[in-house]
């Protein structure tokens, strides 16, 4: 039994996942396990990591005594606000789905804008989106008809993730990938979301506890994110991830599934409405949120959220005609 163990784990490590099997020399089979552990990549470049079925518990581990005393720095009252991410509860997924590696970037949301001839609501309702402004160091409070996905106030490469756009927006190219390739391309649910960030760990984040490990595992608000809001300089982390605003996609750490920036960089939206209780009455298997409400749902935190708004668990949420410098998006493919 041993024995088999140890050889399963050497198959695992010489996958085209771990980077080791095109070292070797006349090393071209590809057995079943190893295709499963290769992403699909579609038309648009995009990359999906396959999710398997199962179980997970759901919601917050940590009472709002004990994260009072592990984000000393908060307001008690902020926490105490934090109702929505309990009981924690019993999650089935109950089938395996496609889960885009990487959130959307700037180049594959270009592709759909050009070839769907699509314009985004913030360029279509005339009001824009939110921007920050590089003249006077802060980000403009309210919309602005010059900033959108392309334009956020600074500056990005077609590797960042795209930011600026509504739920509408998320849905719109999902709607037009699904057509495009004859395959069903959606936003996430929520609970699918926390399953694939999870990857089989209970902590705050997926990698422990720690906030001050962010830095090495996403781009979220620390000493460089702090620069361009110095009113919140005392709710930066102490260490340094490089990046003032988004950064290329998969430039941290995954989790032990394959994802990247789950932990910050863009908030993305989820297809969920929001409902505050809903935890407590949410079913057992494939959870879908509740069935009414204006609210939507976004997870992850972002290149400027704090590390309490970065873990796991936590919930935000807007209308789906909310657009903003640090929201954007990741694609679930489902399964044949």
């Amino acid at each position: 039994m041993r024995t088999a163990h140890l050889v399963a784990i050497c198959l695992l490590l010489l996958s085209p996942r771990f980077g080791l099997a095109k070292d070797l020399p006349g090393n071209t089979a590809t057995t079943a396990a190893e295709k499963e552990l290769q992403p699909h990549i579609n038309s648009l470049g995009m990359k999906f990591v396959k999710i398997p079925a199962g179980e997970f518990e759901m919601g917050s581990g940590d009472s709002h005594a004990a994260l009072a005393a592990a984000f000393p720095k908060y307001d008690k009252q902020r926490i105490a606000n934090l109702t929505d991410e309990y009981p924690r509860h019993n999650v089935r997924i109950t089938k395996p789905f496609y889960f885009g590696q990487y959130e959307v970037t700037i180049g594959q949301f270009k592709q759909f804008v050009k070839l769907a001839d699509f314009k985004t609501e913030p360029e279509q309702d005339g009001t824009g989106g939110w921007g920050y402004n590089q003249e006077t160091h802060q980000v403009d409070q309210g919309r602005r008809p010059y900033y959108s996905w392309k334009n956020p106030g600074f500056v990005q490469g077609d590797d960042h993730p795209v930011v600026n756009i509504t739920w509408n927006d998320a849905v719109a190219f999902c709607q037009w990938l699904s057509k495009k390739e004859g395959k069903t391309y959606r936003l996430p649910r929520e609970a699918e979301w926390e399953y694939a960030a999870r990857a089989g760990s209970q902590t705050r984040y997926f990698f422990g506890d720690d906030p001050e490990k962010l830095a090495g595992f996403a781009n979220t608000f620390d000493h460089s994110g702090a620069k361009p809001f110095p009113e919140w300089q005392d709710q930066a982390l102490a260490a340094d991830d490089h990046f003032q605003y988004t950064a290329p996609v998969g430039s941290f750490k995954p989790n032990p599934w394959g994802l990247y920036d789950m932990h910050g960089n863009a908030w993305e939206w989820t297809a969920d409405r929001y409902g505050e209780d809903y935890y407590a009455h949410s079913p057992t298997d494939d959870p879908t949120g509740p069935t009414e409400g204006h609210l939507r749902v976004r997870r992850g935190g972002c290149w400027h959220s704090w590390p309490l708004y970065c873990r796991i668990s936590f919930r935000n949420w807007n209308t789906p005609k909310s657009r903003y410098i640090n929201l954007g998006m990741r694609v679930v493919l489902e399964a044949d």
